[in-house]
C-alpha cells in the first residue's frame, strides 16, 4: 500500500521573502515586467521562453564578456545548439571578481589537518604563479592540463591557473589505479601533468609515486610533470620521466594573473563517465555553459550568498567537485576535505561542519544510509545550529534517509535531494527555497530546465513513471565528446532512443505539484510479469532490516528460458544469512513491494561493487552473470572494490554449469 509522503518542511517566512529566487523574481518584475505567482511558473516560463530567461541571467549576473554576443540561442536542435554565439569571456576571471580580503576564499582541511583558511589573496598569487609555469611550458588555449590529486588547493589552483589561460583542465583521484587513469588522460594528449607523490586514507598512507611514472610512460603528449610532495615533503620524485618541477618552488614564481578571452562555447574541462564498460567517455563542457549554469544553481536553487561556507564530500575525479568549486563564482567559501568520511569515526564530517560553522553540507545518499546504520547522532552530539542546508545526491535518497535527516541530524534544516550527472555537470531537478520538502521526493525541476518523463509511447506523462527527458537544450550539456567529431557516441549516448531528444537513462515520476521522485536507472529496472519498478526500490525496502547494511538485486531476464532475481545483501559484522533472515528479507519485499518482486535466491556477499564514486555496478553484474567475460562486462581500474567482482564470476559459472546439466 503506498501512503502519502509525509511534509517534512516548508520554508520560514524570512527565507521565502528574502531568498535569492525572491529578489530574481522582484527583478524580473521590474526589469521585464514579468510576475509569477509561484515558483512553478516561473519554471515554465524559464522552460518554454529559453532565449529570454537565459539572457535575464546573464544580464542579473552582470557577465563580463570582452566581445558581445550575437545569437542567445543558434537553434534548439539537439546536439549542436550552440549559446551566447560571439561572446568572450573567462570562467577563472569570473571566480576572482569575487576576491576580498573580509573572508578566506576557501577552507581546507584533510585527516593530517585542521580548518584552515586560504585568503584570496594567496589563492590569487598562486594561481598566477602556476599560470606563469603552464606558461612557460608552452600551454596556451586549447591545451589540455591534467592533474592526479586530492581535494587539496593544489587541485583548484591548477585548474583556476589553467582555465585562465584559455586551456584545458581534467582531473582524477589519486584512488583511480593507474590503467583507469591512463584510459581517461590517454584520449585527451595532455601537455602537462600535476602529481601528487601519495596520499592518506583511512589514516594510512599511499605511495602513489609508481603510479604516476607509469602514466607519465602512457601519455607521450607530456612536456612537463608538476610534482606535489603532499605525502612526504621530502619526496625527491626520482625515476619520474621528463622534465619535472617541484609545486613549491613553482608557486615562488612572481607573476601577474592574466585571462585570455575564449568564446562561450570554447572548451572549460572535461569530465569522465564511470567507465564500468569499455573507455570512459570523455565529456567536454563550455566555458560559458558551466559558469552560467553553476551560478544558476548555486545562487537560486541553493541560496548560497557571499561568506556561506559550502563543503561538499568529493574527490577530485567526481563532477561534484567542479560544482564545489563553483561555489567560489558567487563569493561562497569552499570547504575542501582531502580523506576518508568514517576516519577515525563517523563523526569527522559532523565536526568539521561544527569547527567552520557550515552552512552547506553536502554528500552522497549511500553516506546517509550509512550514517543511519552506524548509531550516530549529529543532532545531540554536534553544535549545528548554522547548518541551513543539507544536500544529497549520486543516488535516489529514499524517504526513510529523508526522514532519519530530520529526526537524528536537524529539524529546521532544508533538505535538498538533486540529481543530474556528469554529462551536465550539474542537476535537472533539485531544491527551491520557495518549496516544501517532502519525504522521499525532490522538490522540483530546475530552471531553464525542460525536463519531463515519457512513456513507452514517447509522450510526456505526469504522475506515472517514466524515462527521464530532456527536451530542450541547456548550456551545460557537453559540447562534444573529445575525439568524436561526427558526434557518433554522443547521439549514441543520450539521443538513440528519442532523436533530438535527451534520454538520461533514470525512471522518473512528476507529480501533480511539481515534485518528483527518481527510481534508480531505467537500464536496470526490474520488469516481472509486466510491472516495472526501480532497483531502487528493493534496496530501499530491503535496508529497512537492521543487518542489513547494503544490497544488490539483478534480474537475469531470459536466463535458461525464465526470468531469475538474485539478491545479494551485505550483512552486520558477525551476522550470517539464516533461513530466518531469508525469509524476513523476502516477505519485507512481498509486503511492501509485490509478490512479484521477491527474489528466487538471497546471496550473502562481502561487498556490493562500485565504481569509484559509488555507484552500484547494476548493469555490468547482470553481464557477467549472464556469461559475458569479466574484463569485457566491467573495468576493474574503474571500480572502488575490483576484488568484490569474483563472487559473480564464480556464482556465473555455476549458473551457467546448472543451465547445461
Amino acid at each position: 500500500m503506498t501512503t502519502a509522503p509525509r511534509l517534512l518542511w516548508e520554508p520560514p517566512t524570512e527565507l521565502r521573502d528574502h531568498c535569492t529566487m525572491r529578489t530574481f523574481m522582484r527583478w524580473l518584475a521590474q526589469r521585464y515586467g514579468l510576475h509569477f505567482d509561484d515558483y512553478h511558473q516561473l519554471y515554465h516560463w524559464s522552460v518554454n521562453e529559453l532565449e529570454t530567461f537565459w539572457t535575464a541571467l546573464w544580464e542579473y549576473y552582470q557577465i563580463k564578456a570582452y566581445t558581445p554576443y550575437t545569437t542567445v540561442l543558434s537553434s534548439r536542435e539537439m546536439p549542436g545548439a550552440r549559446w551566447f554565439v560571439g561572446a568572450q569571456l573567462n570562467y577563472a576571471e569570473h571566480v576572482f571578481r569575487q576576491a576580498t580580503p573580509d573572508r578566506p576564499a576557501v577552507i581546507v582541511a584533510s585527516e593530517r589537518q585542521p580548518p584552515t583558511p586560504l585568503s584570496w589573496a594567496e589563492l590569487q598569487a598562486q594561481t598566477a604563479a602556476i599560470a606563469q609555469t603552464l606558461r612557460n611550458a608552452g600551454v596556451g588555449p586549447g591545451d589540455r592540463v591534467v592533474a592526479y590529486v586530492p581535494n587539496t588547493p593544489h587541485a583548484l589552483i591548477g585548474c583556476l591557473a589553467t582555465v585562465s589561460l584559455g586551456a584545458i583542465w581534467s582531473s582524477c583521484s589519486p584512488d583511480f589505479g593507474s590503467p583507469s587513469v591512463i584510459d581517461r588522460f590517454s584520449q585527451i594528449a595532455p601537455k602537462v601533468l600535476i602529481a601528487v607523490d601519495g596520499y592518506q586514507y583511512g589514516g594510512k598512507p599511499f605511495d602513489r609515486r609508481a603510479e604516476v611514472a607509469a602514466i607519465q610512460a602512457a601519455l607521450p603528449s607530456l612536456e612537463l610533470t608538476i610534482g606535489i610532495a603532499y605525502l612526504d615533503p621530502t619526496t625527491d620524485f626520482a625515476g619520474w620521466r621528463g622534465p619535472v618541477v617541484q609545486w613549491e618552488e613553482a608557486v615562488q614564481t612572481s607573476a601577474e594573473l592574466r585571462f585570455t578571452p575564449v568564446e562561450f562555447n570554447e572548451p572549460l574541462w572535461v569530465l569522465y563517465s564511470s567507465g564500468t564498460t569499455g573507455l570512459p567517455k570523455p565529456i567536454v563542457h563550455s566555458q560559458g555553459g558551466i559558469l552560467l549554469e553553476h551560478i544558476k544553481s548555486l545562487d537560486l536553487h541553493f541560496d548560497m550568498r557571499p561568506g556561506d561556507t559550502f563543503f561538499w564530500y568529493t574527490t577530485t575525479g567526481w563532477m561534484m567537485w567542479n560544482f564545489l568549486i563553483g561555489g567560489l563564482l558567487i563569493g561562497a567559501i569552499p570547504i575542501l576535505y582531502d580523506g576518508s568520511p568514517a576516519y577515525p569515526d563517523m563523526g569527522v564530517l559532523w565536526r568539521l561542519a561544527e569547527q567552520t560553522n557550515m552552512r552547506y553540507f553536502g554528500t552522497s545518499a549511500g553516506y546517509i544510509t550509512a550514517l543511519m546504520k552506524s548509531g550516530i547522532e549529529p543532532a545531540t552530539q554536534y553544535q549545528l545550529s548554522t547548518l541551513k542546508s543539507i544536500g544529497s545526491t549520486g543516488s535516489p535518497l529514499p524517504p526513510e534517509g529523508f526522514e532519519w535527516v530530520y529526526d537524528h541530524i536537524k529539524r529546521d534544516v532544508w533538505l535538498v535531494s538533486y540529481s543530474g550527472g556528469t554529462d551536465v555537470c550539474s542537476g535537472f531537478v533539485g531544491g527551491c527555497p520557495l518549496l516544501p520538502v517532502y519525504s522521499g521526493e525532490i522538490q522540483c525541476r530546475i530552471l531553464g530546465c525542460k525536463a519531463e518523463a515519457y512513456d513507452t509511447d514517447g509522450h510526456s506523462v505526469i504522475g506515472v513513471m517514466g524515462e527521464l527527458v530532456i527536451t530542450a537544450p541547456m548550456p551545460s550539456m557537453p559540447i562534444y565528446f573529445w575525439n568524436d567529431p561526427d558526434y557518433t557516441r554522443y547521439k549514441a549516448s543520450y539521443f538513440e532512443q528519442y532523436p533530438g531528444v535527451w534520454r538520461h537513462g533514470d525512471w522518473i515520476v512528476i507529480n501533480e505539484r511539481g515534485g518528483v521522485v527518481i527510481y534508480g536507472r531505467s537500464d536496470s529496472t526490474i520488469n516481472r510479469q509486466g510491472i516495472r519498478i526501480g532497483t531502487g526500490e528493493i534496496y530501499r525496502a530491503v535496508e529497512t532490516i537492521p543487518e542489513v547494511l547494503d544490497s544488490l538485486v539483478i534480474d537475469l531476464e531470459g536466463l535458461g528460458g525464465r526470468s531469475y532475481m538474485p539478491l545479494f545483501v551485505v550483512l552486520r559484522e558477525g551476522v550470517t544469512l539464516d533461513d530466518d533472515l531469508r525469509q524476513r528479507i523476502k516477505h519485507t519485499i512481498r509486503t511492501n513491494l509485490s509478490p512479484r518482486h521477491v527474489p528466487d535466491d538471497v546471496f550473502q556477499i562481502d561487498a556490493v561493487p562500485v565504481t569509484l564514486s559509488g555507484k552500484k555496478l547494476e548493469v555490468p553484474i547482470k553481464k557477467i552473470l549472464l556469461g559475458v567475460p569479466v574484463e569485457r562486462a566491467a573495468n576493474p581500474d574503474s571500480l572502488r572494490n575490483p576484488e568484490s567482482l569474483q563472487f559473480f564470476v564464480r556464482l556465473a559459472q555455476t549458473l551457467a554449469t546448472n543451465k547445461t546439466a
